[in-house]
């Protein structure tokens, strides 16, 4: 079992009478049912749909936390401050350190991870004793072939893209969210031309950014990755089965179960 502190990973706490509705407006995920003890995974998008900030929403006894990219919390907080107005929430940016363990949880207070039981678990202020650093996670997420912040930055990829819909990140029945018409608009007309996926390859990674061939044809781009794997955004028309290059050096894709098993469902 690894026990990783996620240091990359902060928490902001939103509380107050009207929290569940004030989050419902804003969030690609459900809040309203959601319960103590529970973690659902989704984002706030751009008014025009594109992926600002991705989140997982866990339940509390009073409110809820939203662990997030430490990098971002303070931009993400003042966000969630502008949209408030006169809602009677409460936000806060509470020294809660975030753990994940997988493949088994250490004990109780832990919660299952929303986008893949593969993940593991995840923890909020636990006293935990980390086995291993945070770049053990990230391989152990990349194994999977789930992509992750690195992948997709901000305010620069549609959520479908990074595979939210395949991975519990977007509820299509809860009604309105900001970006909730475009997001829907590409699922609703299957016009999703690239997703993230996973490369693979000899040696270390090709930089991020680096170019994807199919022959001559433009195919994708690098994002993060590792020895012999990395996530990538490719097209699937030209990507799936095809012989292709980045940085002069062959590259496969790699579809984990989970993507073709969950875009097969979403086809049907």
């Amino acid at each position: 079992m690894t026990i990783v502190q996620l240091t990359s990973r902060a928490v902001i706490a939103v509380g107050g009478p009207e929290w569940r509705s004030f989050l419902q407006g804003l969030l690609t995920q459900d809040v309203e049912t959601l319960q103590p003890g529970q973690a659902r995974f989704g984002a706030l998008l751009t008014p025009q749909g594109r992926l600002l900030y991705d989140l997982f929403a866990v339940g509390a006894e009073d409110g809820c936390l939203l662990d997030v990219e430490a990098a971002h919390r303070d931009a993400l907080l003042q966000r969630l401050t502008m949209y408030r107005l006169r809602a009677k929430v409460e936000l806060s940016a509470p020294d809660t350190a975030v753990f994940a363990a997988f493949p088994d949880a250490p004990g109780p207070g832990w919660i299952r991870d929303p986008r893949r039981p593969e993940l593991g678990w995840r923890g909020y202020g636990l006293a935990e004793r980390a086995t291993s650093d945070e770049a053990a996670y990230d391989a152990h997420r990349l194994r999977l072939g789930v992509p992750g912040p690195a992948d997709w930055g901000t305010d620069s990829t549609y959520p479908i893209e990074a595979d939210f819909d395949l991975l519990a990140g977007i509820d299509f029945k809860k009604g309105c969210f900001v970006g909730q018409e475009t997001t829907s608009r590409m699922k609703r007309r299957g016009q999703i031309k690239s997703r993230m996926l996973p490369i693979v390859f000899e040696g270390p990674p090709p930089a991020s950014g680096t170019e994807i061939l199919a022959g001559d044809l433009r195919a994708g781009e690098v994002l993060s990755g590792t020895e012999g794997r990395a996530m990538a955004l490719v097209r699937l028309d030209r990507a799936l089965g095809a012989d292709l290059t980045a940085d002069g050096r062959p590259v496969r894709v790699e579809p984990p179960a989970w993507f073709e098993q969950s875009a097969g469902d979403n086809a049907s």
